[in-house]
This record gives C-alpha cells, structure tokens and sequence, in this order.
C-alpha cells in the first residue's frame, strides 16, 4: 500500500545563501569550529549520531591546539626548530583535512536542512502515522470487494473481527452480522446505541446502506461509521 509522503519545500535564495554559514565557520577557522555545523545540524534534525560526529571533529581541533602549543616559539612567538616545524606542519595539515572532510559532510547535511518539512520525521514516516494510512487504504480495498462481491467478502469474513480469519480488512465492522459489542468497539459507539442498531437491522432485515443507521447513531459519530462500517447480505 501506499503512504502518502510530506511535500518537499524548496528553500528560498536567502535561506540557501544564509545556510552557506557552515562552509563559512569551517574555513575561516581552518577547521578549529568544524564541529559547529554539526552540533546545529543534530539540533535541527534530531539525529543523535551527529553529535557523535561534532565529538570527533572537537577532539581533532583540541589535537591540533595542543599541537600548535607544544611548538617551541621564541620570544616574538614564531615557530622555531625541526620540532616546532613538524608540530605545526602536522597541525595544519590535521586542519586542511577536517576542513576538506567537513565541507563535505557539512554540504550534504546543509542539502537535508533545507528540504526538511517542519514537523516531518527525517528518518522515514511516522510509523503509527503509516499504519493508520495502510489500514485506511486496506478498509477501502475491502469494501470495495464488498461492494463488487458480497460472497467473497462474506466468506473472507469482512467486517468479523469477532470471527477468525486471514483477511485483514483494516479494521471494518458488518453492521447487518457483526454482535452489538464488536459494533460498539470498532465505531466507539455506547452500549445503548449499538444495541439499537442491531434491533433496527432485525426488524428491516438488514441495512442496505451504512448511513441507513444515521436515524439512531449520534451525529458526531457518522464519520467514524462511515470510515469503520461496512453492510454485507445478513
């Protein structure tokens, strides 16, 4: 079945130039703050495993500052030594990467951010979400097969949740066969009303429309009925 899926917003000309501050931070700091970008980023888009990431690249900067501090330096502060200079070296080099490695990673998170939906669920759809949607669309299936072949319908046991079976019809109830309590159950009917509607259906003999209940059932029910409700030949 089908899951209806969020509509991808394009990001305006300011949103994507504003974006751009990742790039920004990472370059202009030679990769000292590239874990910024990813920090905003997890807050963003609730993805635990960036923090992770903004971990790795604070623990690369901090190694580059202890690098550059353990260079010997003379008196006006410039590096000095075989030592100081491969110190430095190292640290710099440490800095091109993390700046090179966290564009990279820093662009495709930029991407995400400004196609994300306020609200949407970045790691797929909400699962209670997507299966209240396939059940909607399996009760359109089955009462569709209702309609077009009651004897089938009757003998997958649509709308008889009371009953075992192998169908599933995402949740429908037979109002002219199913007991009182499984039509209050499954409508969210009271006791009383539901008692009602299997009174009315053995003096006619049975509903030819689901609405044909709307006499005894509370207005505000009528579309939870008409959702969850179904008529096969009593």
């Amino acid at each position: 079945m089908s899951v209806s899926q969020p509509v991808a917003i394009s990001p305006s000309a300011v949103a994507r130039l504003v974006s751009r501050w990742y790039f920004v931070v990472t370059i202009a700091t030679i990769g000292f703050f590239a874990w910024v970008p990813f920090v905003h980023a997890a807050v963003r888009l609730g993805r635990k495993s960036l923090y992770v990431r903004a971990a790795v690249f604070g623990a690369a900067a901090a190694l580059m500052g202890v690098l550059m501090s353990l260079s010997p330096k003379d008196a006006a502060g410039k590096v000095v030594g075989t030592t100081g200079n491969l110190l430095t070296s190292i640290a710099v080099v440490l800095g091109l990467v993390l700046v090179a490695v966290g564009c990279v990673q820093q662009a495709k998170l930029r991407r995400e951010i400004l196609r994300h939906v306020p609200g949407e669920r970045l790691d797929g759809p909400d699962p209670a979400l997507a299966a209240a949607l396939a059940a909607r669309d399996r009760r359109a299936e089955a009462r569709k097969l209702a309609t077009e072949d009651p004897l089938i319908a009757r003998d997958l046991r649509i709308g008889r949740p009371d009953l075992p079976r192998n169908y599933d019809d995402g949740g429908l109830v037979d109002l002219n066969n199913a007991p009182a309590n499984v039509i209050a159950s499954v409508c969210g009917l009271d006791a009383d009303t539901a008692a009602a509607i299997v009174d009315i259906r053995t003096t006619v003999g049975g509903f030819a429309a689901v609405d044909d209940v709307g006499a005894v059932v509370p207005f505000g029910a009528l579309d939870r009925i008409r959702d969850r409700a179904v008529v096969l030949p009593a």
